[in-house]
């Protein structure tokens, strides 16, 4: 009776452990390790992908990491894909990536150096003359990337929009678009094939400014349902009043009506949620929100944390308010 009782209370330890080790697969929030922000979500190679911010002092966040994982679950991190020393030019505050696989090729863009303008107060030294947004050209994900261009694509203060924040969009025709800005601008542009410099639009001008109510930086486009979904932080990237908002159009160029904030703070689980990207599992309705926060106590400036949550949407196209959660999400395997 003993050895069958001792069988039986075996068993069930490890039906329990298994039970256990399924009821955790899921990614928890943080998704990886270290202060991180502004993660820019992809899929390649049959896998996920982040590129976030290294989210430290401006004179430390000179290089960027990669993250990459299979299931959502566990993520392999991919140091230093690029840095100051592969971009002569930059200097210091590297941030805010986003990618785009092209012609069997991938290219990082990014904003370096927090280029000030002459109308803005302060702007007194010649380093301030050069950044803005610059891009990286490497043959994997993981790179290591070189420097595309040898100098920024964009530097010019377009509509006082700060060149930073870039979001790289492809639109239905196969148009590929810039979509930017900061200190409460957003201006769309169109690329060159190649991506070596912006094409002028019909009328001669270089960008439009497609700013909607509110935005203040940090911008993300999608199409779903044959609409343009246009996404943005508004609020002050060091506090609680960060959050993210958007709005729908028929065309990229909106224009942009202010529809609701689906992503905001929340006492009792983290604070300052944004910068945000979003990732659709092809062929499926699957949405995914990959964003930064704040944990909470915290006092640090640079203390965010990268975090991922399910977005669904309402039957007319709205966007549900997104619950942020320290489970994160489901295990998601890519065929």
């Amino acid at each position: 009776m003993t050895g069958k009782l001792f069988a039986l209370a075996l068993l069930i330890a490890v039906w329990n452990s298994c039970f256990a080790q399924e009821q955790q697969k899921t990614s928890g929030n943080p998704i990886m390790e270290g202060w991180y922000a502004d993660p820019e979500g992809a899929i390649f190679e049959n896998k996920f992908w982040v590129f976030p911010t290294y989210s430290a002092k401006y004179e430390e966040q000179v290089f960027l990491d990669a993250f990459s994982s299979n299931d959502l679950i566990k993520w392999e991190k991919h140091s230093h894909i690029i840095d100051t020393s592969a971009v002569k030019w930059a200097n210091r505050a590297m941030w805010a990536p986003c990618i785009v696989k092209k012609d069997k090729r991938y290219f990082l863009f990014f904003s370096a150096n927090d280029i000030q303008a002459p109308f803005r107060q302060g702007y007194v030294s010649e380093e301030n003359k050069i950044g803005g947004i610059g891009i990286g050209v490497a043959s994997k994900p993981e790179g290591p990337y070189k420097d595309y261009l040898g100098k920024p694509l964009i530097q010019e203060f377009y509509n006082k929009a700060q060149p930073i924040d870039q979001f790289v969009f492809r639109d239905k025709d196969g148009q590929y678009y810039i979509i930017y800005g900061g200190w409460g601008h957003c201006n769309i542009a169109r690329l060159k094939d190649d991506f070596t410099e912006l094409v002028p639009f019909q009328d001669g001008n270089m960008v439009k400014e497609i700013t909607p109510e509110g935005y203040v930086e940090g911008p993300c486009m999608f199409i779903r349902n044959g609409k343009y979904y246009l996404m943005w932080s508004e609020g002050g990237w060091t506090n609680d009043t960060y959050k993210v908002a958007y709005g729908i159009a028929d065309s990229p160029f909106g224009p942009f009506k202010k529809l609701d904030v689906v992503l905001k703070s929340d006492p009792a689980i983290a604070t300052g949620a944004g910068h945000h990207s979003v990732v659709n599992v092809p062929g499926t309705n699957d949405w995914y929100i990959f964003y930064h926060r704040r944990p909470i106590p915290n006092k640090g400036r640079d203390h965010r944390v990268v975090c991922v949550d399910r977005m669904y949407f309402n039957a007319d196209g709205t966007i549900q308010p997104v619950k942020m959660t320290r489970e994160g999400v489901l295990q998601r395997k890519l065929k």
